[in-house]
């Protein structure tokens, strides 16, 4: 030990305390060695130092498998909040002059067809703020300082992160107003037949959006080839196929919101509308001390998105 009773001076190795922090929260050195990008080999070393500066053992060895001794089950969560907390330091020292600039991550049709017909609400209420909007389909990384939060749409499971539940979603039909009229006019589900089928076919779709096929099946519609027609692979397309006068779409109805509103587009089917299980979701790490800007912009945004599923579209 250092005469200077710096306790710095008496902590182990950093790298001993990252591998066994990611050992011990997956229960697998293989997994942690993924995780860290080193060799199980060398999860084993960095262990074994540890344990011989703890003087007592951390896991224990039960064939193939590796549980947590009282000792490592009582360091786990201080360490994993301690990294939390690094991960927030290097965040503080990376982006020292980003006091009102926000930085949001999330996928383009949601960016597109719902934030951004929004973002105007904010900017009055705060007008000191610079939001940026990165919208991208790939799951945002952390680890960097640029982005501040993320708007996720899926199940709401993600580890290592504070999750919110922004809103749920629903999934109806919807069509230009043309469409309710004409020579053909689109008055209830069998008369479908007449029309062209817009197919959302987005990749992070989850099990339970029906497509057309349920849809229909599920009204007992028997007379209509659910699977003719274009098919695109974002949903803000879709519902600006469908606006354009192109087919009458399967949309989502947060994405389909601002148009339904504004009268662009119309729900036909009276009994339309099917509950989803995804949801959208901010998020943003754990340990992760957000700026005045963020903390608005979250509760600025909970209630946009309250007050559209008390009023309804």
């Amino acid at each position: 030990m250092n005469d200077s009773g710096n306790p710095i001076d008496r902590l182990p190795p950093l790298n001993a305390l990252r591998a066994f922090e990611a050992a011990a929260r997956r229960l697998s050195f293989t997994k942690a060695a993924e995780e860290l990008n080193v060799t199980p080999g060398a999860i084993s070393q960095q262990i074994r130092h540890l344990e011989e500066f703890a003087g007592a053992p951390l896991f224990r060895r039960t064939g193939r498998q590796v549980l947590l001794t009282d000792v490592g089950e009582a360091t786990l969560p201080l360490l994993t909040n301690a990294f939390e907390q690094l991960a927030e330091a290097a965040h503080v020292l990376r982006t020292p002059k980003r006091r009102n600039r926000l930085m949001i991550s999330c996928a383009p049709s949601f960016a597109a067809k719902w934030l951004a017909h929004r973002l105007d609400k904010f900017q009055a209420l705060h007008p000191e703020a610079e939001v940026w909007v990165s919208s991208d389909i790939a799951i945002v990384d952390f680890a960097g300082p640029e982005i501040d939060l993320a708007i996720r749409y899926g199940g709401g499971n993600y580890d290592g992160l504070r999750v919110e539940k922004l809103m749920s979603e629903t999934v109806l039909p919807v069509c230009s107003p043309s469409l309710l009229e004409g020579p053909t006019p689109l008055r209830s589900p069998s008369d479908l037949r007449h029309h062209t089928l817009l197919h959302d076919e987005s990749p992070e779709n989850d099990p339970s959006c029906p497509d057309w096929s349920s849809w229909l099946a599920a009204r007992d519609i028997s007379d209509v080839e659910a699977s003719r027609g274009p098919r695109f692979n974002q949903s803000s397309i879709v519902v600006e196929a469908a606006a354009s006068g192109r087919g009458i779409a399967l949309a989502k109805k947060a994405i389909a919101a601002n148009d339904l509103e504004s009268g662009r587009l119309v729900a036909p089917f009276a009994d339309g509308t099917n509950e989803i299980d995804f949801a959208y979701w901010t998020v943003w790490p754990r340990g992760r001390t957000q700026s005045p800007i963020a903390r608005e912009f979250i509760k600025w945004i909970k209630e946009e998105a309250q007050a559209e599923q008390v009023v309804g579209v």
